[in-house]
């Protein structure tokens, strides 16, 4: 018969008990392993005024986004790539690393990698881990997003191959030449999706003296937003307020306003690829002419923008087939490869 701590050392008792969450500006994803991702919910907390109860988290909280009374307010706890907002970023992740852990059993506390980015200080690494062992974490690492994105997308990081990861999230861009279990080069700028959103806001106030919320131009983005002409131009009809009258009104949108209004951030991502470029070894230079760039994240997604890239580069860019889900995923692999991967962690 085999003594108890052999069947304990099999985990034929023990379930697996392993969590990987992307804790990204727009979005916040976590992975079960041994089941993949289980939770993609919006990073948006709502909150009661001077009290700062919780009153909604994820989803539910991104639904008050511009629609809430005076007494509630809905924070987005993460800006630019940092965590703005400690206390409720510490909260937020609690909230749901116990909705994971809750569904689950798990006879011992779990393992929990988190992906950050990568220009994240001393006293945000502290709330992350914190708030992670208050939800019932045992061990905390973390990793950079673009070497989780990386991972995600199945490059061999750990090869002296130079490899080109673009990772355009929500408030951040981070571009990172990676190899050999590091990260050679990098460059991050505070343009992401939200500078996007931003610029299509301010357009429509300038021009139409239209008023729109966050959720209405991150909707405008995706369906007619892009970084280069296309084949496929668009319009639609936009609701918002008239600023001078302050009634409600419907306004037709053309795709190439909005290209035009998105030139400036697009340029800067572009701008920001070709310095990471610059400052790159040549041997590793050499590499990528011949495996070319990577896109990920949601940003990737804005149409013509890889083509863009390529046509300012002359390098061949590829993008992955679900570019949202890349640094969780990179974190899933890391949990399913622990010792490969274990030198690419911080704790």
């Amino acid at each position: 018969m085999k003594p108890i701590s052999k069947w304990f050392n099999s985990q034929r008792l023990v379930p697996t008990s392993d969590i990987g969450v992307d804790l990204g500006t727009a979005n916040t994803l976590a992975y079960v392993k041994g089941e993949g991702i289980v939770l993609n919910e919006p990073s948006v907390v709502a909150v009661e005024r001077g009290t700062k109860n919780i009153l909604g988290v994820g989803l539910e909280a991104k639904r008050m986004l511009g629609r809430t009374p005076g007494g509630i307010q809905a924070i987005r706890p993460l800006k630019d790539g940092v965590i703005a907002d400690v206390d409720i970023t510490e909260l937020m992740l609690r909230y749901f690393l116990k909705q994971v852990m809750q569904k689950r059993v798990f006879r011992i506390k779990p393992r929990v990698v988190v992906g950050v980015p990568s220009g994240i200080t001393e006293l945000e690494r502290r709330a992350v881990r914190s708030s992670a062992q208050a939800a019932g974490a045992n061990e905390v690492y973390m990793v950079a997003e673009p070497m989780a994105a990386a991972i995600g997308v199945g490059l061999p990081i750990e090869t002296p191959r130079g490899n080109l990861v673009i990772d355009i999230g929500g408030g951040t861009t981070e571009i990172a030449v990676i190899a050999l279990s590091g990260i050679v080069s990098d460059s991050s700028i505070r343009v992401g999706g939200d500078e996007l959103d931003q610029c299509i806001l301010s357009f429509l106030r300038k021009n139409y003296n239209l008023l729109i919320g966050e959720p209405t131009a991150e909707a405008i983005k995706m369906q007619i937003g892009s970084a280069m002409e296309t084949d496929d131009e668009r319009e639609i009809e936009v609701k918002g307020r008239d600023l001078v009258s302050g009634i409600p009104k419907m306004v037709p949108i053309h795709s190439q306003e909005i290209r035009e209004c998105m030139r400036e951030p697009i340029a800067s991502i572009v701008e920001a690829v070709r310095g990471a470029l610059e400052i790159t070894p040549p041997e590793l230079a050499s590499d990528i002419v011949d495996h070319g760039i990577v896109m990920t994240g949601g940003g990737a997604l804005i149409r013509g923008l890889g083509d863009l890239i390529a046509m300012e580069t002359n390098l061949r860019v590829t993008m992955d087939e679900e570019p949202m889900t890349c640094v969780v995923r990179g974190t899933g692999r890391i949990l399913d490869e622990f010792p490969k991967y274990r030198p690419v962690l911080a704790t």
